[in-house]
């Protein structure tokens, strides 16, 4: 198994900077699955929200992109800028698969077909129809590969852009269970002469979900004059692609009980290769609409109020919805309790350490951090106490100085 390190200028450093090797910017690295199901060898760019240490006693959901090196830094971007940067928590930290095409047209399409002009001739479809296999590689080798190496949680999100859009809506429809949440861009649901979409609508129409998400996003490839009401009046070939994404959009707004949580929206500024990024940032906040926990100033100003409760039940209602146990990162966490205790806050900033030590118990830091507020506080035998149990989980020089210096 070969990795190697992905590169990215000094410039980016403050948007996805995560570790620096010999002054340059690592934000992942390159792994490879040998495959049996698809006789190749297929690799995968990895990245991970605690850089490239594999051991970490955190956990994280995993985002599946397919067409993945040509959307791994938008990606990447917009998931710490969501889930770290400035304190954001608006999305949980995760770790990126994302897959590197050998044969994007026989990975892609779920059916075969000789030609579907004028979008794709007979030479360009030659390979197509190879989605059902695919799907087999992915459920059977990466996702056991990804688990076994990485620290996932069992939250997994796909996203397709195009092809990538179109398997995604095939997987939601005919393997729902593989993921809880869909993100489909811009996909090529006039597949097979519109055969595919025929297929596809019929099992939608009866279909049943329990906790999966889909966002739809879809880009304006009209041709000058026309619009969202005359398209669909339309017959001509060229505007079979926005028809047809239109279709099962209306389809699936008009299914009111079937469980799926549903979301979509019409870029009208954006064409086919700029939609991406757009509809990933949408989509990652309706996915996690009720991850962030919401700061009301009544709660903030009042000293009484018991914010950390409040905050501890918001995660516990989440974690139901995700199926895991989910909470912001220490860091963050820590960092309510040092603002609290700037602002004298002080029975607020304790709960906050203590909360971060009851939800990452495995970290030193944690644990040293509610020891030295307590040293701030005057409170030795708390001190001494949270000193021992971060020695325990790790030894520290300047921990273990400290607790000597308490004891004495």
């Amino acid at each position: 198994m070969k990795k190697f390190f992905l590169l990215i200028p000094l410039f980016v450093f403050s948007l996805i900077g995560r570790s620096q090797e010999n002054g340059k910017i690592i934000i992942g690295k390159v792994d490879s699955v040998q495959s049996m199901i698809l006789n190749e060898s297929r690799k995968v760019w990895i990245y991970m929200p605690n850089g490239l240490d594999e051991k970490s006693t955190n956990r994280y959901p995993v985002v599946y992109l397919l067409d993945g090196p040509s959307h791994f830094y938008s990606v990447v971007g917009l998931i710490q800028q969501f889930s770290q940067v400035n304190g954001n928590t608006v999305c949980p930290e995760m770790i990126v698969v994302a897959i590197a095409n050998t044969d994007r047209t026989r990975d892609l399409t779920p059916t075969y077909v000789k030609g579907d002009p004028p979008y794709v001739d007979s030479s360009f479809t030659k390979t197509s129809g190879g989605g059902e296999k695919f799907i087999s590689f992915l459920k059977g080798e990466l996702m056991p590969f990804i688990d076994a190496n990485y620290p996932t949680q069992p939250f997994k999100i796909l996203i397709g852009h195009s092809f990538g859009g179109l398997m995604a809506m095939h997987m939601l429809a005919n393997h729902t269970e593989m993921f809880n949440a869909y993100i489909s861009i811009d996909p090529s649901m006039w597949w097979d002469n519109m055969n595919y979409l025929k297929q596809a609508k019929e099992v939608l129409q009866k279909k049943q979900f329990t906790n999966t998400t889909l966002y739809l996003g879809y880009a304006n490839t009209m041709e000058e004059g026309m619009d969202i009401n005359k398209v669909q009046q339309d017959n001509s070939p060229m505007t079979r692609h926005i028809r047809s994404i239109l279709s099962v959009d209306t389809l699936l707004r008009s299914r009111k009980n079937n469980g799926l949580w549903y979301a979509s929206k019409f870029y009208q500024e954006d064409g086919h290769t700029t939609v991406p990024v757009i509809t990933e940032h949408d989509a990652l906040r309706y996915i996690f609409r009720n991850y962030r926990f919401k700061l009301e100033s009544k709660d903030y100003v009042d000293s009484t109020a018991d914010l950390a409760g409040k905050f501890e039940k918001h995660y516990i209602e989440a974690s139901k919805f995700f199926g895991y146990s989910v909470f912001p990162a220490e860091k963050l966490i820590e960092g309510w309790g040092t603002e609290f205790e700037q602002i004298k806050y002080y029975g607020k900033a304790e709960k906050f350490y203590f909360l971060n030590t009851r939800y990452y118990p495995g970290s030193s830091s944690a644990h040293a951090a509610l020891a030295n507020f307590y040293v701030r506080r005057g409170n030795k035998a708390k001190a001494i106490e949270s000193f021992k149990k971060s020695l325990q989980l790790k030894q520290d020089p300047i921990t273990q100085k400290k607790l000597d210096e308490l004891i004495k």
